[in-house]
Formats: structure tokens, sequence, C-alpha cells
């Protein structure tokens, strides 16, 4: 009988959602849990091997103290393949909106005082790969339900997940949707990676990126057409940053240089 892959599922600084995603697929983790050997997933097991060696590492959440700076090499070496999973541990997400602005004491002090902290030494937010090889990942805040089990599926397959290569506006399309940049409203849509099925301009919500900036666009053609629709770069920053930290930032200031 084929060995099961073993399967481990990390959190860090987040609030929990992609492992709550996970949980919410109630009619198929039965399924996932019969095709893998979880070790560790501590939102839905109490007997978890810290110790493990494993096949997969899901790693949810930022790296915002030094502990979880050492647990997370620990998780890099005792895994084959280790993922980011989520937003926040592939951008930073809203923890790390102001990431490199040089400013972060500063927050800091503003919020703790001079409180001095003995065990879990905060440091600024910043998305895993800052310290780790990232082997794979999955987007999204949180991942939907879709692309999470057919990603973990892949992966249980000893193959990379596949990702969308189209745009959230393309979601649009297929649902039926109205364009909100043309009632004035400042929607990420035209450059932020699909896959969500486009949940929030379908309730007339413009989107705010929480899924990443997609890598294969004509980035530069849809960022002049925000442009020309009436938005300001520094807007179109502003927005991202709520999800991207300063690395989707940097895209898009770089394309910006182009784009002129």
């Amino acid at each position: 009988m084929k060995k099961k892959p073993t399967l481990g599922i990390y959190g860090f600084t987040g609030c929990a959602g992609c492992q709550l995603s996970l949980l919410d697929c109630e009619d198929e983790l039965v399924d996932l849990f019969s095709a893998a050997d979880i070790k560790v997933f501590y939102e839905a097991m109490s007997n978890n091997d810290d110790d493990a060696l494993v096949d997969i590492a899901l790693v949810e959440g930022s790296i915002n103290t030094n502990k979880q700076l050492h647990e997370l090499k620990e998780i890099r070496e005792k895994a084959k393949v280790l993922v980011a999973f989520g937003s926040c541990a592939n951008h930073g997400c809203v923890q790390a909106m102001a990431l490199g602005d040089g400013k972060w004491e500063q927050r800091f002090k503003q919020v703790y005082g001079d409180t001095k902290f003995t065990v879990a030494i905060p440091r600024e937010a910043q998305p895993i790969h800052k310290f780790v090889k990232v082997d794979a990942f999955i987007p999204g805040c949180p991942p939907s339900k879709i692309q999470m089990l057919r990603a973990i599926t892949q992966l249980l397959f000893g193959n990379k997940p596949t990702y969308t290569n189209s745009p959230v506006c393309l979601e649009c399309k297929f649902r039926e949707n109205e364009c909100l940049l043309n009632d004035g409203k400042l929607c990420l849509g035209p450059l932020t990676m699909g896959g969500c099925t486009a949940p929030c301009p379908t309730h007339n919500t413009p989107c705010i990126g929480c899924w990443g900036i997609i890598e294969e666009a004509n980035h530069i053609a849809e960022l002049k057409l925000l442009k020309e629709k009436g938005f300001k770069i520094e807007d179109i920053i502003r927005r991202f940053r709520m999800f991207g930290g300063s690395e989707i930032v940097e895209k898009i200031e770089k394309l910006m240089e182009v784009a002129k």
C-alpha cells in the first residue's frame, strides 16, 4: 500500500481565516484527512506532532516576532515542500501595508509605549519568502474553496499548484457584472489575480486586490486604463497597499515609469 503524504498546516500572524476556510470545506474534509497523514493542524486537531518531518507544509500568516521567525526556519528544515498559504504569508497583507516606510518603530511605540517584550520580540511584519525558500503559493484572503482544494490536491499528487492567469475582470464577465470603473469606482480587478469568482464586484463592491497583482498580464495597458478613468496613481498604490505590502507597490511604481 502506498504511503500517504504527510502534511502540516501551520499558522503565524493573521486572522486564521485561511485555515478556517479549509475547515469550512466540510464535505471534502473526510477525503483530505483520508488522503494525507496530517501531522500538525492546530485549528482542527489536539494530537499535533510538532517534531514531525512533513512532505508538505502549508504556512499561513506573516512573520511578526523573532520567535515566529525561528519557528518558520524550523518548519522549512522539516518540510520537503513549503507553501505560502494565503495573502499574509504571500505578501504580508494588512499588517504589512506600510512595510518598508521606515516608520515601524514609531508606529509601534504609539501603540505599545515603552513596553518591554521578553518572550516574543516584535519585528516589522513581512511575508515568509523574505526569510525562507517558498516552493509554491496559494493566493487569497482567504483562498476560495475551489482554488484551495485544487491546489492541495495537486500538492498531494506531487505537483505544483496551477493558478489563474487572468484578472478578476474576466470573472466579472463570466458573471455578467457591470463594470464598476464605469460607475467611477476604483476597482483593482484589471490588475488583480483571478480565481476568487469576483464576489466583491458581484455585490457592487470594488475589488481591493486581496489576491495580489497578476503576473502575466498587460500591466501597462491596465494601469493606463485606470488613469484614463480619472484615478490617480497615488490612490491605486494606496489601495494595493492594503493587502500587498511594499512589494506590490514597488511593482506598480516600476510599471508607471514605463507607462509614462
